[in-house]
């Protein structure tokens, strides 16, 4: 899902699970998981979305941030 839209990014370092790749990842159980936003309220969280993780470091545990501040803008490259 994510390695397509990185190399149309040209983004050489993200996109797979890969040594030396950044480790942007998005741990979720396909039965729980579920979009609440809706048109009068799009800004919610998702339920079922375990653990994500940006740069490798921990950004979210169980709906819990951790406030890690390891990302940063990405921008296209040419």
């Amino acid at each position: 899902m994510t390695g397509k839209p990185a190399e149309v990014m040209g983004l050489k370092d993200r996109g797979l699970i890969k040594v030396g790749y950044a480790a942007d990842i998005v741990m979720f159980n396909p039965e729980t998981i579920m979009d609440k936003g809706t048109f009068i309220e799009p800004n919610q969280y998702p339920e079922g979305i375990d653990i994500v993780m940006v740069n490798g470091r921990l950004a979210l545990i169980n709906g819990i941030e951790s406030y890690a501040c390891s990302g940063s803008v990405i921008r296209k490259t040419y």
